[in-house]
């Protein structure tokens, strides 16, 4: 009886399964996933140009070049694109057992705003030094409450019909989280925080009714914050001044970010020729980046980055509707709340339809913090969105190798 004789891989059998291994790394896995890719990738590319053109003026004066604040954005870009891409490679099994650890660094590090490591920006105690590093770790803690909600409300998903086990941990951890960044005076930031734990606990299909006690909670927090602060009081006041005649203190800003629209028309001064960069509009390559765009891109361009953000949030609808693993839809939702929420309140503030808060236009403002934490949110983005098309991908593989 002779011995069973292995004949050699033949040479198409070696070219598919290397065709495979190529596929399973550089082919996206869904259309979902293509179009958050894209259209961030898009928005970060529209925040490169726009902070390069509304940043020179600022730059220049400041002894830094025309191309200062504009190298120092790229810089951050050029780090967070790959760390997104990297992060979307973890598997979603990952972020679930480590959400506690992720909290907790973030909730470390917004705490050395109060040590010696803190200081002042823009009249907000939220930065820290580290060296020649400095960065605003709220940025990093909004992640953190998004990965941390999604994990302890999607393992407690059978027990939310009740109002204990629906705001217990969430309601104290996340006070915790948010009046670390209030003590710090950053009241925008607090208010999309505050509106992330909302869309998580939406997100998680909490009652309504449970969630009335912690919203008219924030809501009093908020009118009792603006009340003791008398800058703030002077801000909202001046935004529910129709003719704004405090012109040249407090309505300084907005109605330069009025006037800039107003230049822009409908298509636009052009690119690079907006005049309220030349120091008329404060913040002009940050919080108010977008009247800058609607300066010179005019109404065409601000609706463009309008639709990018409405196309994003579609992207995260999808892989929320896509899914059926609770921590995926929570945390999708409430990255979603952020991001979207945050892009509409600035732009909202530009075109005075609320008061001034401080919050930057995601991807697209200057600020590296900011561009760093939105892009690895992305990333976690992606990698629930890669996972959703895991299954049919590797059953088509097995189909094939058959």
């Amino acid at each position: 009886m002779s011995a069973p004789t292995t004949s050699p891989p033949r040479s198409d059998d070696t070219a598919a399964s290397a065709r495979i291994l190529l596929g399973r790394t550089l082919t996206p896995q869904s259309r979902n996933f293509l179009l958050v890719l894209g259209t961030t990738l898009f928005l970060v590319g529209v925040g490169l140009v726009m902070v390069l053109s509304s940043s020179s003026v600022d730059s220049f004066l400041d002894n830094k070049g025309f191309f200062g604040g504009f190298w120092k954005q790229a810089t951050y870009a050029v780090l967070g694109i790959p760390l997104m891409l990297v992060i979307s490679r973890i598997p979603v099994s990952f972020w679930k057992r480590w959400a506690w650890l992720v909290l907790a660094a973030g909730l470390v590090l917004q705490m050395l705003v109060f040590t010696p490591l803190g200081f002042d920006g823009g009249g907000n105690r939220n930065w820290i030094a580290l060296g020649p590093i400095n960065g605003q770790p709220s940025e990093l803690l909004k992640l953190a409450l998004a990965i941390w909600l999604g994990g302890i409300l999607s393992r407690k998903l059978d027990l939310l019909g009740n109002w204990k086990h629906a705001l217990i941990p969430v309601f104290p951890v996340a006070a915790l989280a948010l009046g670390l960044v209030l003590a710090g005076q950053d009241l925008g930031t607090v208010v999309i925080m505050a509106g992330l734990v909302i869309g998580a606990l939406f997100f998680a299909n909490v009652k309504l009714r449970f969630l009335a006690v912690p919203v008219a909670a924030g809501l009093l927090l908020f009118v009792v914050m603006a009340i003791l602060s008398p800058n703030r009081m002077a801000r909202i006041m001046t935004f529910l001044d129709d003719e704004c005649l405090d012109y040249e203190n407090l309505c300084w800003q907005p109605l330069h970010g009025t006037w800039a629209l107003a230049n822009g028309g409908v298509f636009g001064l052009g690119l690079g020729n907006s005049r309220e960069k030349y120091s008329w509009l404060p913040a002009a390559s940050n919080d108010y980046i977008f009247a800058i765009i609607g300066e010179e891109l005019g109404l065409i361009g601000a609706v463009v980055v309008l639709v990018m953000f409405v196309l994003l949030a579609v992207g995260f609808v999808r892989i929320i509707r896509g899914s059926s693993d609770p921590f995926v839809r929570i945390t999708t939702g409430a990255i979603m709340v952020w991001i979207i929420g945050q892009a509409f309140v600035n732009i909202g503030v530009v075109l005075r339809l609320l008061p001034v808060l401080g919050v930057p236009l995601p991807f697209i403002s200057a600020g590296g913090t900011a561009l760093l934490t939105s892009l690895a949110a992305i990333g976690i983005i992606l990698a629930f969105a890669r996972e959703q098309a895991s299954p049919p991908r590797l059953a088509a593989e097995g189909r094939s190798r058959s």
